[in-house]
């Protein structure tokens, strides 16, 4: 795709609609067939990646594609500037994004156009409609997108999700998940001159402009709105997944209803350190059909339900399930006697989440986590996030992908972005 190409993309159809895609037919790949794979971003995230891409002989990792400079230490391992140059290269055929959140979506498109399967970091988008538009480049372009939430290959948190469909603890009516740590203070700093080794304009990339500030960089990008999604994006997205796959809801919400805010912190954070949102799915409306999810953060807290930072529970007409994807779970009948259950015991697993995405490129099935599975559960930490930041609930319109009858919500289901590879830098 010719970089003229691109920078229309980003100016114009990640906020209105899907760009026009060059048609790319892939023939399915033989099992046999080595599958070389492109690195968008090389920090911290992308280290457990390339770890555990490593243990696939079938998968060789070609090019690395890194605005930071001191991050450019891979032996054996072609090191780019620009992401366009993986894209360009027709003897790549996949790439994994380990970017900040604000790049996930726009480069996972821009892949899906060039006609490369996508392995994207959590959560897949940084808005709604961002999602729904990866949704849409991989189905048109007919590439096997997978999002990175593991809970989706490990095979403890698929046998639970087997009971609960089993009816285990009856019709599941109300689950609640919660993300409970001890975050750091990150201070107040001053905008200040990016480090020389830093390409800070492509940093930034297609969000709006900021001037460089080290307390937004490096992991401190999650807490600041035009890079980030919070800790609900960040952590809570992995519970708030396997949470909704229990719950057995395959839609948006109808409802949103949350509070919280900075109740610990104070510093340059912009997102909650403390939120509880409540998200209401009707069904068909009647008697019955309805449905619950309840998010829970507290980010200055070690004091857990169940001895675990990271956990749901789901709460049936005949009992009730604790799951944890740190590898725990328990499940109650009624009037709270436990009942003894075999599952395999195993934390959320990277290496299989990675190996269902390259077997899923050999034979053309759909990952355990697609796209639409990603959108559906990446919406629910943006709409949270909406919901605190306005300091309001709202309807929500789940065919039409907006909030009911109110602009401020529904403009923040996109954001402005930057054509910055068809500008100069800022001065």
């Amino acid at each position: 795709m010719a970089h003229q190409h691109r920078r229309k993309f980003i100016q114009s159809s990640l906020a209105i609609t899907t760009a026009s895609a060059t048609q790319i037919a892939r023939a399915t790949s033989s099992a046999n067939q080595e599958i070389r794979i492109g690195l968008i971003g090389n920090g911290g995230r992308a280290a457990a990646l390339k770890a555990e891409l490593r243990k696939f002989p079938g998968a060789r990792l070609m090019t690395i594609a890194e605005v930071n400079a001191g991050r450019k230490q891979d032996q054996g391992v072609r090191h780019v500037d620009d992401l366009r140059t993986i894209l360009d290269d027709s003897n790549i055929d996949a790439v994994m994004i380990a970017t900040p959140d604000h790049w996930h979506a726009p480069a996972a498109i821009l892949a899906c156009q060039a006609g490369k399967h996508v392995y994207v970091e959590k959560p897949c988008s940084h808005t709604v409609r961002e999602g729904r538009l990866l949704v849409e480049a991989a189905a048109k372009n007919r590439v096997i997108v997978q999002h990175g939430t593991q809970v989706r290959s490990t095979d403890m948190m698929i046998e639970a999700v087997e009971l609960l469909r089993e009816g285990i603890i009856g019709d599941i009516k109300v689950a609640k998940c919660w993300n409970v740590q001890r975050r750091g203070n990150i201070g107040f700093q001053q905008p200040s001159e990016p480090p020389q080794e830093l390409d800070y304009e492509n940093w930034v990339g297609p969000a709006e402009w900021l001037p460089y500030q080290q307390n937004r960089v490096n992991s401190g990008w999650h807490w600041f709105y035009n890079f980030g999604t919070g800790d609900m994006g960040n952590d809570g997205v992995h519970d708030i997944d396997y949470t909704r796959w229990g719950l057995g809801v395959t839609t948006h919400p109808d409802r949103v209803a949350a509070v919280g805010g900075k109740y610990f912190f104070d510093d340059d954070q912009q997102f909650p350190d403390t939120q509880h949102v409540l998200f209401e799915y009707r069904g068909d409306g009647k008697p019955g059909s309805q449905k619950t999810l309840i998010y829970e953060q507290r980010l200055w807290s070690t004091n857990y339900p169940h001895h675990t930072d990271s956990g749901a529970e789901f709460y049936g007409t005949d009992g009730q399930m604790y799951l944890s994807r740190r590898g725990k779970i328990e499940v109650l009948g009624p009037r709270n006697v436990k009942r003894d259950i075999k599952v395999t015991g195993e934390a959320q697993n990277t290496e299989k989440h990675i190996g269902n995405w390259l077997e899923c490129i050999h034979t053309g099935k759909q990952p355990n986590a697609d796209s639409l599975i990603g959108h559906l559960t990446s919406s629910l930490c943006h709409l949270g996030n909406i919901a605190v930041r306005l300091g309001r609930g709202f309807e929500f319109d789940p065919v039409s992908e907006s909030v009911v009858d109110d602009s401020q919500a529904n403009a923040l289901l996109t954001r402005k972005y930057r054509d910055h590879w068809g500008r100069p830098s800022p001065v």
